[in-house]
């Protein structure tokens, strides 16, 4: 046993690297064709409402087949699974590159959604099964850089690609990243053979209706800020079917000896507490990589590049930390880690929330890479307290739903934000054009001054008097976007620390043996 330690070693530490670069293929591709919508709207003649689908189309598809990817890997058999959907994802990529229209785009999308979905879930499983609890916490300083920064760094490299290549090469590009991982993949990933349950146990109905409610529920997500909601009928259809069909599937899979997806997993009490920590994970690193940039660009006038610039300090501090903390997670409890990074994360986002008319990027540069520390110091030790007490055999659908709460929580997090920046906008400006009335003084006397200086720059006085309620307008309605970001963040930091007793419901990690 001795003698084959070193490369039984250097093999586990292979098997990590390879998952690892495999799945940081679809995260990088969650966001990295966010930037590009412009261009390829104009290039394809699509409006702003349909060329969306390119985005919601894969955020759809890769949200179906994540809870499937333990019945898929135990189907098909988990290495082949693996390599399969890293060539069929290299596939839809350079469908994405040749499409000449925007169905096709979508479609290829769709595709690239569903076979690229499986990848982190699969990926984590495999980490969790190749691992010892002693090691686990270096290796998912490995998967958890690139699941971290990956959202972070695509918009930047979208932005790099398409102003220097076109919109078409952030789809080729995965060509030759995919043949690598392909190649790593089949020479380092250990056979697993199919372990199918007996004649008949594709469990199509449960599949069927995973695919209605979580796509309707995902569609429902995308597509209801900006149809107003409940107040549109197909909105409020997909509302139904999504909840109608949620409780029919899970029933389902409740009911049946071999479900499509295995909910029985949620007897584990670390994975229902992580898993809802992973929504708020997903809430904030989604939803605030959404909301940041608009800021930025509205506010302070960056471009999209200067944006991308702005965060990748952040992103760096995340990867930099995760080493630290894989090192540290194996010798104290990991609730500690979450705990403490929770704190640093909410704490980010309060400070973020002292924004004003006189923010600038020096500003925002330490939240950010505060942030970024505290994502760094989350992800590893929330992984291995929600999924390290939980017993082998188990892990690959535990992987599933808790990968599936994250993404679902970046999706509640860009719909909740985007109403939610719109609504406050709104209370904002209401309140504070009630003080821009002949009634404030302040109001008239400022009104005045800017009247009188344009008109000593030759504006006639009815021209001058127009343009002067314009730029109050305007500075109303700039103050207005900075309150109610202020609010989103305020939010987001305040959601962190109402969930801290969520810490005592998840496990110790790496101090207590998995069954």
């Amino acid at each position: 046993m001795d003698t084959e330690q070193p490369r039984a070693d250097w093999k586990r530490w292979a098997i990590a690297f390879t998952v690892s670069f495999a799945a940081l293929l679809q995260i990088v591709d969650l966001s990295i064709v966010n930037v590009s919508l412009p261009q390829m709207q104009g290039n394809l003649g699509a409006t702003v409402a349909e060329i969306g689908w390119v985005v919601t189309g894969y955020a759809i598809a890769s949200a179906i087949v994540i809870p499937l990817t333990a019945w898929l890997g135990d189907f098909f058999g988990r290495k082949a699974y693996f390599i399969f959907s890293l060539i069929a994802f290299v596939v839809a990529s350079v469908m994405c590159g040749m499409a000449t229209t925007l169905p096709m785009l979508i479609l290829a999308r769709v595709l690239q959604g569903l076979f690229g979905g499986g990848l982190v879930p699969r990926a984590q499983a495999i980490m969790f099964e190749t691992f010892s609890p002693k090691e686990i916490g270096m290796a998912q300083a490995i998967f958890g850089a690139g699941m971290i920064a990956g959202p972070t760094f695509g918009p930047t490299l979208g932005g790099y690609i398409t102003d220097t290549m076109g919109w078409r090469w952030i789809f080729f590009i995965n060509i030759p990243v995919g043949i690598v991982a392909v190649l790593l993949a089949s020479t380092f990933l250990p056979p697993s053979p199919a372990n199918r349950k007996g004649k008949g146990s594709v469990d199509w109905p449960g599949i069927a209706l995973l695919a209605l409610w979580l796509g309707c529920f995902q569609t429902f997500l995308e597509e209801g800020e900006s149809d107003g909601w409940f107040q549109s009928g197909f909105i409020t259809r997909l509302a139904v079917i999504a909840g109608v069909g949620f409780v029919l599937f899970v029933w389902r899979e409740l009911t049946i000896p071999w479900p499509a997806v295995d909910l029985r997993v949620l007897r584990h009490r670390s994975l229902v507490a992580g898993s809802i920590y992973s929504v708020i994970l997903g809430i904030s690193l989604f939803g605030t990589i959404f909301v940041i940039p608009i800021f930025t660009q509205r506010v302070l006038g960056f471009t999209a590049v200067q944006t991308g610039q702005l965060m990748i300090p952040g992103a760096l501090a995340s990867a930099l930390c995760m080493p630290v903390v894989g090192a540290l997670v194996t010798r104290f409890d990991a609730r500690i880690g979450v705990l403490i990074s929770n704190i640093i994360v909410g704490m980010s986002m309060l400070f973020l929330a002292d924004v004003t008319i006189n923010t600038g990027v020096h500003n925002l540069y330490l939240p950010l890479i505060l942030r970024g520390v505290g994502m760094g110091f989350m992800f590893i030790p929330l992984s291995i307290a929600t999924l390290g007490p939980i017993p082998k055999k188990d892990i690959p659908a535990a992987s599933g739903f808790f990968n599936l709460t994250r993404q679902v929580g970046g999706s509640i997090g860009v719909a909740m934000l985007a109403t939610m920046l719109q609504k406050r906008q709104i209370f904002h400006y209401d309140r504070l054009v009630e003080n821009v009335s002949v009634y404030n003084p302040v109001a008239q006397q400022y009104l005045s001054q800017i009247q009188v200086a344009l008109e000593g720059k030759g504006v006639d006085p009815n021209s001058a008097q127009h343009a002067a309620i314009a730029m109050i307008d305007r500075t109303v309605h700039i103050h207005s976007m900075i309150l109610s970001f202020a609010d989103i963040y305020f939010f987001v930091g305040a959601l962190f620390l109402i969930s801290l007793p969520l810490v005592f419901f998840l496990g110790r990690g790496s101090k207590e043996a998995r069954p």
